[in-house]
This record gives C-alpha cells, sequence and structure tokens, in this order.
C-alpha cells in the first residue's frame, strides 16, 4: 500500500470514529431539544430577545442534551444490541468502547451543565440538570420495570421549552412554561405509543415494557393515545386565552390537532403497524409545525 491510500485509510478511519461519536448523541433527539428550547426562550422573552444570551442558551444546552443521550446509550448498549433497529448503534457494535462512551457522554453532560450555570443562569442549569436526571435516573432503568415509564420519560422529553424560558426569564414559576410543557408532554405519549406499537416485538424481545399491561390487542394503547392528542386541543385554547398566542395561533394548531387526532382514531379502529407509522409519521410532524405556527403567531402579533 502506498503513502497515499495510507492516508486515505487513515482520513477514512478518523471521519468514521467522529461519525459515531456523533451518532451517540443521537442528534435528531438533540435537534428536537434545541427547537423547543428555543421556541420557550423566544416565547418567555416577552418580544425582547437577547441573541448573545440565545447562543449561550443553544451550546449549553445542545451539550447536556448530546451527553445525556448519549449516556442512554452507554447504559442501554447490552440492551440496544439485542434488537434490530439499535443493534448496528456503535456501542453493541463495539466501534466504541463502554469505556469511552461513559467518558464522552459525562464530560458532555458536565460541561454542558457548567456552561449553562455560569453563563446563562442557574435556574437555566437547575432544569437541564433535571431533565438528565429524571431521564438517566428514572425513566431509562423504568423501561424494563413498567408502562408507565411512558409518563416519566414525557416528562424530561417536556422540559426543554421550560429550560429556554428560564434561559431568557431566569424564573420557573410563569404559567406559559408550563403550558409549553403540557403541549410537549401530550404530543410525545401518542407518539411513544405509536413507535412502541411498531417495534412491539423488538422490545418484548430486550425485555422493554413499552407498552400497557396485557394489552395484547392494542386497546389501551390506542385509548392513550387518542386521550393525550385529545388534550392538545384545551391546552392550546390556554394559551390562548392568556394572551400568549393570538387567533392565528388558536386557528392553525386547531388544524394540527385535528390533523394528529384523525391518525390517532385511524390506529384506534385498526391497530395494524402500518397505522401505527403513520401515527408516528403525523406525530413528528405535528410538533415542529405547531412551533412554526406559534413563531409566525408571535411575529405577527
Amino acid at each position: 500500500m502506498n503513502t497515499t491510500q495510507d492516508n486515505i485509510l487513515k482520513q477514512r478511519s478518523f471521519q468514521a470514529v467522529i461519525s459515531d461519536y456523533f451518532q451517540l448523541t443521537k442528534p435528531g433527539i438533540a435537534m428536537a431539544v434545541l427547537m423547543s428550547m428555543l421556541m420557550g426562550f423566544i416565547i418567555g422573552s416577552q418580544g425582547n430577545v437577547d441573541f448573545f444570551l440565545m447562543l449561550h442558551a443553544i451550546l449549553g444546552t445542545y451539550l447536556i442534551a448530546s451527553g445525556t443521550s448519549a449516556h442512554n446509550m452507554f447504559m442501554e448498549r447490552n440492551l440496544d444490541g439485542l434488537m434490530k433497529r439499535t443493534e448496528k448503534r456503535p456501542l453493541p457494535q463495539q466501534r466504541i468502547s463502554a469505556r469511552n462512551g461513559m467518558v464522552f457522554s459525562l464530560v458532555l453532560i458536565f460541561t454542558g451543565l457548567t456552561y449553562l450555570v455560569l453563563v446563562v443562569n442557574p435556574i437555566a442549569g437547575f432544569v437541564s440538570l433535571a431533565t438528565t436526571l429524571i431521564y438517566l435516573a428514572a425513566y431509562t432503568p423504568l423501561k424494563r420495570v413498567s408502562a408507565f415509564n411512558i409518563l416519566i420519560g414525557a416528562v424530561p422529553g417536556a422540559l426543554p421549552p421550560v429550560g429556554g424560558w428560564a434561559a431568557a426569564s431566569g424564573t420557573i414559576s410563569e404559567p406559559g412554561m408550563w403550558l409549553l410543557f403540557g403541549i410537549v408532554l401530550l404530543w410525545q405519549i401518542p407518539h411513544v405509543m405509536a413507535i412502541a406499537w411498531k417495534y412491539k416485538d423488538d422490545y418484548y424481545g430486550a425485555g422493554f415494557k413499552m407498552l400497557p399491561k396485557n394489552d395484547e390487542s392494542g386497546v389501551k394503547t390506542a385509548f392513550y393515545a387518542i386521550l393525550c392528542t385529545f388534550l392538545l386541543f384545551p391546552v392550546s385554547f390556554v394559551i390562548f386565552q392568556l394572551g400568549i398566542a393570538g387567533l392565528l395561533f388558536l386557528t392553525l394548531s386547531t388544524g394540527l390537532g385535528v390533523f394528529y387526532l384523525w391518525f390517532g382514531i385511524k390506529f384506534a379502529k385498526d391497530r395494524s403497524l402500518i397505522n401505527a407509522r403513520k401515527l408516528m409519521f403525523a406525530s413528528i410532524a405535528y410538533l415542529p409545525l405547531f412551533w412554526v405556527v406559534l413563531f409566525l403567531d408571535r411575529i405577527l402579533l
């Protein structure tokens, strides 16, 4: 092998390692967290956005969110190896050692937490710390014990807008932030249940309890999915009633809710894998569109 080929191989190897570590951070989830945090920050700024503070909040949140996801992968590395949807991740395939994965994740978590506390404000750091602790110390181990984990896991998933609002305002006592928390929490349960139904055999084989107990027919799963989707309507209405958003938001968010609920009803009528996948994609579309609607309403007020 000549020197040029050897250098190309080394370069590819380095890129592969970087790619694996990046995969460890679950970039899709990190981007969803940042989007939710940013909307909390923008609404919490009440029309006076500090863009430098926002950039600091983005960086700190990205670090701690990425580290939390990476540490979740470290904790579940052996179980991930038992499921087809996760068996090719870097840790199950030992492309990254368990020790390196643990160190990498903890460095990200503590760096992000320190950055938020020192550069943004301690309240924002506290919210992010609570998010990480609930996700890793409660939700992750509970996944093998009870389907109640879905509700527990929805809490850290719904805290990013609270963290963003806290980063902008330095408080966690304003009702608006908790309404945004409610939106993400309610959105998340049908989302997770659709995924769990689609991959139920995979989850069952790894020992995860991601669906209601003794729900082989999927009736309970469909009921909870529809209930949470329906509850998005009153929460959106209260956001409008409190003057956090206007009529444009109320109209368009109601339309989004009908769209999401429709796929929940289709899944309830026929709990096939196809309808579970459709509900999953509807959920993936709902939240970013909800944020777009809220953002447009704010800038057009």
